[in-house]
């Protein structure tokens, strides 16, 4: 994940939220690239944010809501993952192409709100 292509990310989520929100950019490793946290966020938003995405970044799933629903009926395969995985809605692999290169987790509205607005700033960010 460059730089540019993440503040892009954050510039565009703090900008369409609704309400106060954190967002966190990780590399492919669920390391930090570009974060922010909006005014008014509730403090609980900044580590549920990087803990989307670092599910969504080091996981074979897309977002933390594909995960949630491969896993959703099997506590023994739940219980087999990084401690730090998390499957609030909210956390979005970042692809070029074919390649995963990094993520986004947005943290402070409801899920569904969450997701979407990561789904919006990865395609908003996209390009050279």
């Amino acid at each position: 994940m460059r730089l540019e292509r993440a503040r892009r990310i954050v510039d565009f989520v703090v900008s369409e939220a609704a309400a106060p929100v954190s967002v966190f950019v990780a590399d492919t490793h669920g390391e930090l690239v570009a974060a922010a946290t909006m005014d008014g966020a509730a403090p609980d938003t900044r580590l549920n944010a990087q803990r989307k995405a670092y599910t969504a970044a080091r996981s074979d799933a897309r977002t933390t809501r594909e995960l949630a629903e491969k896993v959703r009926d099997d506590a023994v395969e739940r219980a087999s993952f990084d401690p730090f995985f998390t499957f609030f809605l909210g956390g979005v692999a970042v692809f070029e192409g074919e390649e995963r290169v990094g993520a986004v987790g947005v943290s402070g509205l409801p899920g569904e709100v969450d997701e979407q607005l990561a789904l919006a700033a990865i395609e908003r960010s996209a390009g050279p």
